[in-house]
């Protein structure tokens, strides 16, 4: 596997492409193969859920077919053994973020009610803030998992470069302990799953969604060293999406670079 090859202690897949609704079906034999691959990595794993989906959506056809595909998607991390599904909450545009807070509780439960008991959490993930996206802040995510009927079913993954886009300045420790502390008296530490680590290419609270390679951006590396010596979070799974760079090695390069932190 590339993670493997690269180093890693925890990988991140996309379960089918995220550019389209729809993908062929994942056979039988396709899962038992990753299944034991990952197993004899021994690597925690989750999934990214696709960038179409939008369970918030003013469209009707939109929430259809993204109901639709969250569905099947779940449905492809159950048959891995992919434990946990990041999710996008979506984007309301000019409906307004209480319409859209509510028809992401709604799309959820309607997921969670047609799927039947499963394993597999969706994890919401904080947001750059851009134009209506939800997520925004650890407040309104939790928002949305108060407001479902499956909160149980509905954890959450922290992104560093959307944080800082959307105005939580990690490089200042005081910023840092006001973001953790917001999770803590919200949904509670235990809910977060996963972080993504990436740099900021732009500057903060711009609202800007850029990932930079770790260090060479706006955040600059005294944040990721105060985040991976955090022993609140030294279980979960800590997942890059920062340049590859041309010769394909950004994140093995990423990887040297916080381990020396």
């Amino acid at each position: 596997m590339r993670a493997t090859d690269a180093g890693c202690d925890a990988f991140q897949i996309f379960v089918k492409s995220p550019n389209q609704w729809r993908n062929k079906p994942r056979s039988d034999e396709e899962a038992a193969a990753f299944r034991a691959a990952q197993e004899a990595s021994g690597l925690p794993v989750i999934a990214h859920a696709g960038y179409l989906i939008n369970l918030a959506s003013p469209k009707e056809e939109v929430r259809e077919k993204s109901h639709a595909s969250l569905i099947d998607e779940l449905q492809r991390c159950e048959a891995l053994g992919v434990p946990g599904l990041v999710l996008h909450p979506g984007a309301p545009q000019d409906d307004g973020r209480d319409i859209g807070v509510s028809r992401v509780a709604q799309g959820l439960d309607a997921v969670f009610e047609a799927l039947g008991p499963g394993s597999v959490k969706v994890l919401l993930e904080n947001t750059a803030g851009q134009g209506s996206t939800l997520g925004i802040d650890v407040a309104e995510l939790q928002r949305i998992r108060k407001a479902t009927d499956h909160r149980d079913r509905v954890g959450i993954c922290l992104d560093t470069c959307h944080a800082f886009a959307a105005g939580y300045d990690l490089s200042d420790e005081e910023a840092y302990e006001r973001l953790v502390g917001e999770v803590a008296s919200g949904p509670g530490l235990d809910v977060v799953a996963a972080w993504h680590l990436n740099d900021s290419l732009y500057p903060l609270g711009k609202n800007r969604d850029r990932h930079a390679t770790i260090g060479e951006g706006e955040i600059g590396l005294e944040a990721f060293a105060r985040l991976v010596h955090d022993d609140r979070f030294k279980s979960l799974p800590m997942i890059l999406e920062t340049p590859y760079g041309d010769d394909g090695l950004g994140h093995v390069r990423d990887l040297a670079t916080l381990r020396a932190l």
